[in-house]
């Protein structure tokens, strides 16, 4: 066969797959448009819970917006709050109000053993000490230190020590979400791009999916103290911010924020630090529904500890019958009733909300909606 003849057979062969692609991709354009959210409706005249996000990069490090930008993103997502984390961003900075959204700064650390979030520190981290000692740098600097995506192909947590010694975990990452999704095309990726065209919420919903090598280190970590599972955006600006904010936050919860945010941007930002240290705050898939309602109630400490042989229950929102299960892993057991936890051991127990969501082909999937912190289970005393 002539050379020609061999390039023209490749090139209608790509020509080919790319009609194909293209083809797969618009049948989840066509199939998301009749695509509606929330699953789970609000309440009329319930006060919603103060709501924001965590994690996000601006033009200041690796992010494709400005801080104003940003901000812009935020407010018509309906968030209250945004915690910056450019990378290596250690330049003090104060919280300020822009377009009445709370920006309040942090820092993403590349250390030599994996990324750290740090926020809430009292005196400003140098650089080059943070970059080389992580969580301890953070502490001596007054702040909170968090594993960013620490199960993370790309950028795992590989400091055992520092891993016991920070109080924050990001249990998921919309980040980690995407580059899941990179490895896997055609069952993934592709449906939530086509999807994007014509639903971009619901694009960003079908990147959610369990993460159980996250919870079981978790689990492992909080047998040993009190941890903070939060839920991180990680937004570059791809996909896009405000289609990100509006998949998923994190909310003060009354327990969390007994009074309303101050107009003060430093005392606002005392505020929000304070909640998200507490442990009370809560992360939500809010495309799937708002939280507001969601509690565990039974003999827990303000440290998230109780006992074994105790018992819990999960109160939820109201919801559609048959829409909202609770899952349960580690030092718990599930009762028949759906909602009441037996504490059964020592260790460690992930308690979460999920909601029958729309599916990437046809049917429903269920999806991660409400995300608490863990519970710390100690001996029978």
């Amino acid at each position: 066969m002539k050379p020609a003849a061999v390039v023209g057979k490749l090139l209608r062969a790509a020509l080919g797959l790319v009609l194909l692609l293209f083809g797969f991709a618009g049948f989840f354009t066509c199939a998301a448009a009749s695509v509606d959210y929330p699953v789970v409706a609000s309440q009329p005249g319930v006060q919603e819970w103060p709501r924001g996000a965590f994690h996000v990069h601006t033009t200041r490090s690796d992010g494709r917006g400005t801080v104003e930008e940003v901000a812009a993103a935020a407010r018509k997502a309906g968030l209250q709050f945004v915690l910056l984390t450019d990378h290596n961003d250690f330049t003090p900075r104060e919280p300020v109000f822009q377009d009445g959204v709370l920006m309040i700064p942090a820092v993403e650390i590349s250390t030599s053993t994996g990324h750290l979030v740090a926020f809430g520190m009292q005196t400003p981290l140098e650089g080059p000490r943070a970059r080389q000692e992580g969580v301890s740098a953070v502490e001596a600097a007054g702040g909170v230190s968090v594993l960013a995506h620490p199960v993370q192909e790309k950028n795992p947590w590989r400091d055992p020590e520092g891993a016991r010694r920070a109080r924050g975990f990001e249990l998921y990452s919309a980040d980690t979400f995407f580059r899941d999704a990179l490895r896997s095309p055609f069952s993934r990726l592709i449906p939530a791009v086509g999807a994007s065209f014509s639903n971009s919420l619901h694009g960003v919903m079908l990147l959610v999916t369990p993460q159980p090598a996250s919870t079981e280190r978790l689990l492992e970590l909080a047998r040993e103290r009190p941890r903070l599972a939060l839920c991180s955006h990680d937004a570059h600006g791809w996909p896009r911010y405000g289609d990100v904010f509006r998949a998923l936050a994190l909310y003060l919860p009354p327990g969390a924020l007994p009074e309303p945010l101050s107009t003060e941007p430093r005392t606002a930002a005392s505020q929000v630090v304070r909640a998200l240290s507490s442990g009370q705050a809560v992360c939500a898939f809010r495309g799937l529904g708002e939280p507001t309602g969601f509690a565990l109630e039974g003999p827990l400490s303000e440290q998230r500890e109780a006992r074994e042989g105790d018992v819990l229950t999960v109160r939820l929102p109201p919801h559609p019958p048959g829409t909202v299960r609770v899952e349960v892993w580690g030092a718990g057991r599930l009762r028949s009733d759906g909602t009441s936890i037996d504490l059964v051991e020592e260790g460690a127990l992930q308690i979460e909300a999920w909601v029958l969501a729309p599916g990437r082909f046809f049917g429903s999937e269920w999806r991660p909606w409400i995300v608490p912190s863990p519970v710390r289970v100690l001996p029978r005393g």
